[in-house]
């Protein structure tokens, strides 16, 4: 059964259950999650832990099931503990994971972390069997709009606080901008100001003195900040991503694929179809959805055209050829299209 992480208090303080599957790629959240359930098993007697880590296909699965169905002499209730970082446990691996699940019980308790799983993985045998023998939890990552309702929650736990009224709210802003996309990072920035400044209110002045500049950004940041028509942030994204080394190749062609899948989408809409179906049929799934339901209603399938071809001239500029009146730096040229999108978006005339 899969869970919320925030719900994992609750359902433990109902009963410890076999088999607790954790997975996802928000390093913070899961390491969280899988402490929390750790502390409740020796909470409950659960005093030996066995831990493995699932490297390659030559990994010996029958000491696992061996040390699962093994007696303990030290201890009646034991944890067996599986990192898989790779995602993928083969064709040998899913047969024990089944195996796994059916003896987990009141004595056994199976916990399982992963990286974060696609759809085929999710509908797997392995992922099935561990799901309805327990619980399943997905660490995602926080999206930037929810980043500073998680950082207020996680300053009160740090025993700080903000400044009062709109000065509070620009700290929380400033704080969220300089740790996105990395919650680990942003976590111990949170324990250094707890121990720099206890019991002093956070503001933008203390924000910007005390916690290093820790962004890290990624291609989906950008696609969620341009599919809600944040310019700013947008061009703030650029700007990290150009410095971390991203190729504008491989990132302009991202944002392209994102527009002939709005286009498809928009197609099947004039046809009749709901939104819901022309999305599957456009093959979006996943934080895609809720990006694309409400880009859609704002662009017109001349919008979508347009910017089809202007994505074109991009790919040709950053694979240096020369287009007219267009800059001729292929990020210079990424950053003008991106703002023809934001542009798109506001129901404005497209640019070049």
């Amino acid at each position: 059964m899969q869970i919320r992480l925030d719900d994992l208090d609750k359902q433990l303080a109902k009963g410890l259950r076999g088999v607790y599957l954790v997975h996802g790629d928000e390093i913070l959240l899961a390491n969280e999650a899988l402490d929390t359930i750790r502390a409740a098993a020796r909470a409950q007697g659960f005093d030996e832990r066995q831990v493995f880590t699932v490297q390659g296909n030559a990994f010996d699965w029958s000491g696992v099931l061996g040390e699962s169905a093994a007696l303990s002499l030290f201890a009646s209730r034991r944890i067996v503990e599986l990192r898989i970082p790779g995602g993928k446990p083969g064709k040998e691996g899913s047969e024990a994971l089944q195996k796994l699940a059916a003896q987990a019980g009141a004595d056994l308790l199976i916990l399982v972390s992963l990286p974060r799983l696609d759809k085929t993985q999710l509908g797997s045998a392995w992922f099935t069997a561990l799901d309805g023998a327990g619980i399943s939890l997905r660490a995602d990552p926080i999206e930037r709009r929810a980043l500073p309702a998680w950082l207020a929650a996680r300053v009160r736990q740090a025993g700080l606080q903000l400044a009062e009224g709109a000065q509070g709210q620009q700290a929380l802003s400033l704080l969220a901008e300089r740790v996105e996309g990395n919650l680990l990072a942003a976590q111990q920035e949170l324990d250094k100001l707890a121990l720099l400044h206890p019991g002093q209110a956070l503001t933008v002045e203390l924000i910007e003195a005390a916690v290093t500049d820790v962004a890290r950004f990624e291609a989906a940041q950008l696609s969620e900040a341009l599919w809600a028509g944040d310019a700013a942030r947008c061009l703030r994204l650029l700007e990290g991503l150009e410095a971390e080394g991203e190729a504008v190749v491989r990132l302009h062609w991202l944002l392209a694929d994102e527009v002939r899948a709005l286009r498809r989408a928009k197609r099947a809409m004039g046809q009749g179809k709901p939104l819901p179906m022309a999305l599957r049929e456009a093959r979006v799934w996943g934080p895609k959805e809720k990006w694309f339901e409400r880009a859609l209603p704002r662009l017109s399938l001349g919008h979508l055209d347009a910017l089809l071809v202007n994505a074109h001239k991009v790919d040709g500029i950053a694979k240096g050829l020369r287009e007219p009146d267009w800059p001729q730096d292929g990020w210079a040229a990424l950053r003008l299209w991106v703002l023809q999108v934001v542009e798109a978006l506001s129901g404005r005339r497209l640019r070049a």
